[in-house]
């Protein structure tokens, strides 16, 4: 692939991203797309991609860290392991709240690319979940429901804080990266009570 094919690819791509996140995938056009992408030629989807149905699993490939997540040691300790749940999820959230959109707008649609999404995000949780069971076994955490504690942490760390419907009740500024990661820990690990 050439440089110059490479870049129009990213440019589709991030076009796509963005209308994805602020449309929906039904609600976007492939044509809205390559306008979006700077006029890219429409045959330019199914050149790169396939289709529009590849091009958003092509979305997950080019910018979910599952490779990073691929690479972690699952033997760390219980505590430290959920630790660096929080942290990556929290981080994720703050480096791509577009893809972050796209992910949870697919989910409460329901819609038949969940099982792409799947792939890409369930080894994370898989290993949360290990990491909770071996920590209640190990006597590190204290928590009654396995699958309940799980969805509490997931609701924690996906939950958008910052959207306008929490406006009128809000009092303090947006966190920074550090602080956020810093607050939701300590949260949760006392919703674990653990024994650090």
């Amino acid at each position: 692939m050439t440089t110059n094919e490479s870049d129009v690819k990213s440019r589709i791509l991030l076009a796509a991203r963005k209308l994805f996140a602020s449309q929906g995938f039904d609600g976007t056009t492939v044509r809205q797309i390559c306008e979006e992408a700077g006029g890219a030629n429409v045959a330019l989807i199914s050149y790169h991609f396939g289709g529009k149905e590849n091009m958003f699993a092509a979305l997950f490939d080019a910018y979910f860290p599952s490779r990073q997540f691929a690479e972690v040691n699952m033997d760390l300790p219980p505590a430290e392991g959920v630790k660096l749940v929080i942290a990556e999820v929290t981080k994720f959230r703050y480096s791509d709240p577009e893809l972050i959109q796209i992910i949870q707008y697919e989910i409460l649609l329901n819609t038949v690319r969940i099982e792409k999404i799947r792939y890409y995000v369930m080894p994370l949780w898989r290993a949360l979940r290990q990491w909770l069971e071996t920590g209640r076994e190990q006597g590190v955490f204290q928590f009654r429901s396995l699958d309940l504690t799980l969805f509490s942490i997931a609701g924690v760390l996906l939950f958008n804080r910052y959207s306008d419907y929490w406006q009128s009740i809000r009092i303090e500024e947006p966190h920074t990266l550090e602080n956020t990661i810093e607050e939701m820990t300590h949260f949760i690990m006392n919703g674990l009570q653990a024994k650090l």
